[in-house]
């Protein structure tokens, strides 16, 4: 079967055309608890035959069909990017989820609609790339090009920044009055030139990376209590099944019943150091207790467990930050998906802590941006 403009070719004005990697252009980020897949899905085609049409428009169908896949893969239609150039190609960008362990079913969907047919090259980034490489290659004969996933998050995050807005939003923005109630206010930011800047990409744990340029950048820090730690206490104290489960339950909660603040140990502030009484002294420091373990809901729960997590986040960030005289910190990763509460928490920690000095940003694409860092390699020179 031929590939659509799988190499150079001359048009109609004797010019030579650049090659084109083949047909479907897509990059899969596969973390330890989510798959996330980045596809651009050309408007329209030149020089494609029929045979290699029907297939494309096959795997168009299994990602494009639904907004849902099964009970637990999802395409986040509201993240679509439309009307960008890629490759030559006029197209729509979209973003699919699913979680890991859900693997073998997308694999047979995918072999089912010939997801390998035209091309037997996947790009592919996260540990799941070494985790998943022999089955990909046994059960589709899909071979992976394994890429490094702090360089791909890095390329990512610049390139829909660039080139974007969803729905006529800025891509980077950072949250005004993060101590009001409700939901969050955004407001625009210009991320044009924003180096340096540290970057805390929070997945199942966290990394964090000092930015330079797109070229020079390095991980600082990081800490294996992340998102699915988050996930994982949550589904244990309080059955859950779920993130989303997870993130409605501690929206409703109480964490003061479960925490113990400063007011707790001394009767109010603690003001020679300018802590408020309503700081968390001990995370969970009153489940010792009998009565008070019994007096908890699985809400209050889920809560205390969203702010644990959140809080040692915040102060890792905040030690890198003055370590290594940054002013800025981009938050990413789908920790942050519908995750209001842990953005506020960010937002106000950096400018309260830092006395105004460190800015919290935030992406709307969160935690896509390691899989359009692995799209992108399709825009390099073809094997």
């Amino acid at each position: 079967m031929a590939s659509p403009d799988a190499g150079p070719g001359i048009d109609t004005k004797g010019i030579r055309k650049p090659a084109r990697h083949p047909l479907p252009y897509y990059g899969i980020d596969i973390g330890g608890t989510l798959v996330k897949l980045v596809y651009f899905e050309p408007l329209t085609f030149d020089d494609v035959e029929e045979e290699t049409l029907e297939t494309l428009q096959s795997i168009k169908d299994m990602l494009l069909s639904s907004v849902a896949y099964g009970h637990t893969g999802v395409r986040d239609a509201h993240l679509e990017i439309k009307g960008l150039k890629f490759n030559n190609f006029t197209g729509n960008m979209h973003f699919i989820r699913f979680p890991t362990h859900r693997m073998d079913s997308f694999i047979k969907m995918a072999k089912e609609r010939e997801f390998s047919a035209m091309h037997n090259i996947c790009h592919a980034t996260g540990g799941g790339a070494y985790k998943f490489e022999d089955k990909f290659q046994t059960d589709m004969n899909l071979r992976f090009n394994k890429l490094d996933e702090i360089e791909c998050l890095i390329k990512g995050i610049h390139y829909i920044d660039h080139n974007t807005e969803v729905n006529g939003k800025s891509e980077c923005f950072s949250i005004a009055r993060p101590r009001d109630p409700g939901d969050i206010v955004k407001l625009p930011y210009n991320f044009q030139n924003p180096y340096p800047y540290l970057v805390c990409n929070i997945g199942s744990g966290v990394s964090i990376m000092v930015v330079n340029s797109p070229q020079d950048y390095r991980r600082v820090s990081g800490t294996s209590l992340g998102g699915g730690t988050f996930l994982g206490l949550c589904c244990l104290l309080t059955g859950c099944e779920t993130f989303e489960e997870a993130i409605e339950l501690a929206a409703s909660g109480d964490s003061t019943k479960v925490d113990k603040l400063v007011r707790d140990i001394y009767g109010g502030d603690y003001e020679k150091f300018d802590l408020s009484g309503d700081v968390v002294a001990s995370s969970f420091g009153k489940m010792n207790q009998k009565e008070l373990r019994d007096a908890t809901t699985k809400e209050d729960l889920a809560a205390a467990t969203l702010i644990t997590i959140t809080n040692n986040i915040g102060a890792i960030v905040m030690n890198c930050a003055g370590r290594e005289g940054m002013s800025r910190v981009v938050f990413v990763g789908n920790f942050l998906r519908v995750n209001q509460i842990a953005m506020k928490m960010l937002a106000y920690a950096m400018d309260f802590w830092s006395k105004g000095t460190l800015k919290a940003l935030f992406l709307e694409h969160e935690g896509y941006f390691g899989a359009v860092g692995a799209l992108l390699a399709t825009s390099e020179s073809p094997e």
